[in-house]
Order: C-alpha cells, then structure tokens, then sequence
C-alpha cells in the first residue's frame, strides 16, 4: 500500500525542482527564483488537530503505531535515528534530514545519537 510507505527527504537534493517566482502583484524587490522539491502530499484524512515543535530524546528503541488519520513530518536537527516499519522498511536520518511517518504506520522508532527534531504532526 503506497500511503504506509515512509518517505526520507533531505539535502542533497536530487531530481529537478519545480521553479516558480512570486506573483507580480506581491512583489516588494527582486524576482527571486525558488525552486520547490515536493516530498510528502497526502490526505489529510480527516485531520483536526496539527502539533508542531521540537523534540529531543536520547540513545534508545520503542515501538511506535500512528493511528488512522495521524501522520508526522520531522527534519533532525542534531544526531541520528532510523524508523523500522513492520513490513521491513527503514529509513535513517541525520542532520538536515527528514522522514515522513503515514497514517496507520506500525514499526519502531530508533535513537542512535542523542537527536533533536523539528516535527510536524497532523492528527
């Protein structure tokens, strides 16, 4: 199933960028190219609740299961971490990376380094 697949984004960047540039009527100075490399789009699946912070742990394993409409976003700031997925999937992540977790992921969740994370959670 293709909505339980993690998804692990972070610099370097590969793949071409969607470029665009502001609006004419929304411009102060300039006409900055931005260039976008979309990672995640999803459902929101009935969400009602968004959570957004910083979260630090230290060396460990547990289990983790996202219920049916919740689904996290986190970039790492500091160390390292893999996420196991029953089904036999990892992703690892380290400074400037981040991983998706879907709904309904089941798996675990692995400190390897003292880890810092900016997450996003939509419930």
């Amino acid at each position: 199933m293709s909505s339980l697949k993690l998804s692990g984004f972070g610099l370097p960047v590969t793949g071409e960028p969607e470029v665009s540039h502001p609006q004419t009527d929304r411009l102060i100075s300039g006409n900055p190219r931005r260039d976008t490399w979309s990672a995640v789009e999803t459902d929101l699946a009935g969400a009602s609740r968004f959570y957004s912070g910083v979260w630090r742990s230290e060396v460990g394993h547990w289990r983790i299961a996202m219920g049916p409409t919740e689904q996290e976003v986190f970039t790492v700031v500091e160390g390292r971490c893999r996420v196991h997925g029953d089904d036999g999937q990892v992703q690892e992540a380290g400074p400037g990376q981040a991983i998706h977790i879907p709904p309904g992921f089941t798996g675990s969740f692995e400190v390897l380094e003292t880890l810092s994370k900016i997450y996003v959670i939509c419930e």
